[in-house]
């Protein structure tokens, strides 16, 4: 095999091919990056079992062939050269790579393709297609809030319902909940609620722009997503996920309105001073505005006050600091309303106007 293409068209598509690739996986040809290169275009594969990520780039192909390269190390030769065009010839199980844009070359070792896993394929019938920006959003509103907790398996994923005629994504951690509903149309496929994974997730919120459609396809045990050049597949995850509906409020009788900005740049000043193992702040809510405090601690204290629109009896919240912070930071509205009943109960973060979403933090004990 042997082609050659310009390097800043190559480096970008082995980075992403790379973050799939699992650190930990003892099996060699799973630290590799699959390479096959035939009609002028280089075909890129990566996996880690459970997700998978292929791509297509054009190249000049000067002999067609099929090998996998060591994804670290070739990433690593790929930063290292400067910018221009690059040649990569494959004879036996050793890789030559060089740069016209400077002296000497690389050698690498490879394993043959033919060790590489095999893809699924997805039934062509079951894709459905919505815009990439609000699929976006969606990952954007509730993949920071799963769960990290391995003991708690069902809630280290995204989950992923039809409900009519509108998709729904939910995460959660036992803590708070993030919500985003999705009007998408009666020509959707029918499927069961599922779990995604946030890698696959985070992949497209981090690679894919902001035009155009987005292919997905949901079955049983898998998720495949199309955008671009791009082709993704992932396992889902199994188990039951909480009854989210049962922790949404009704109605709340109370609500104060905060300008975003404000509230942000308060945070994050307070948090200079925040207790790392509790993470707890105070909102002091009043008609007079909120007092935001970090917890007195060996270190410090802080306190800042920002303004907002409240009418009732001043109330005292205490949150983990990283629960409301992260909501503020994904909602791009100039004001954003907190709604509550009592101050030990459910707190609901909406952007004003209301939209499709909304999140859920439970609050800290008051001490």
């Amino acid at each position: 095999m042997k082609f050659s293409c310009e390097r800043s068209i190559l480096i970008k598509e082995i980075s992403i091919a790379q973050e799939i690739i699992s650190s930990k996986n003892a099996i060699s040809i799973l630290s590799n990056i699959y390479l096959e290169a035939k009609n002028d275009t280089l075909v890129i594969k990566s996996t880690d079992l459970k997700v998978n990520f292929e791509t297509k780039v054009p190249v000049t192909v000067l002999a067609e062939g099929s090998t996998t390269v060591f994804g670290d190390k070739f990433l690593g030769i790929l930063t290292s050269i400067p910018d221009g065009e690059m040649e990569f010839d494959q004879n036996d199980l050793k890789i030559n790579i060089k740069s016209k844009e400077m002296k000497g070359n690389f050698h690498l070792k490879s394993i043959a393709s033919d060790k590489f896993p095999e893809f699924p394929v997805a039934s062509g019938q079951n894709f459905f297609e919505l815009p990439i920006k609000d699929f976006k959003e969606m990952i954007m509103q509730t993949v920071f809030a799963v769960s990290d907790d391995e003991t708690r398996y069902f809630m280290n994923g995204v989950l992923c319902e039809k409900q009519n005629d509108t998709l729904v994504m939910v995460g959660t951690d036992g803590r708070r909940l993030a919500y985003i509903s999705q009007d998408i149309g009666a020509v959707v496929p029918d499927f069961s609620s599922v779990i995604i994974p946030p890698k696959i997730l985070n992949i497209v919120l981090k690679r894919a722009g902001d035009e155009g459609l987005v292919a997905v396809s949901i079955t049983d045990k898998s998720i495949f997503v199309k955008f671009g050049s791009y082709e993704l597949y992932s396992v889902l995850i199994e188990g039951q996920f909480p009854n989210y509906r049962r922790v949404i409020p009704e109605s709340q009788a109370y609500s104060f309105t905060v300008n975003r900005e404000e509230m942000l740049d308060a945070l994050k000043r307070v948090a200079l001073l925040v207790e790392q193992k509790s993470r707890r702040i105070y909102l002091g809510v009043s008609n007079e505005g909120v007092v935001i405090t970090s917890e007195e601690s060996d270190i410090g204290e802080a306190k800042m006050e920002i303004n907002c629109k409240y009418e009732g009896e001043p109330v005292s919240i205490a949150l983990n600091y990283r629960y409301i912070e992260e909501p503020f930071k994904v909602i791009s509205d100039e004001e954003v309303q907190l709604l509550f009943n009592e101050p030990n109960k459910a707190i609901t973060l909406k952007p004003v106007p209301e939209k499709n979403f909304f999140h859920i933090i439970m609050p800290m004990q008051v001490d």
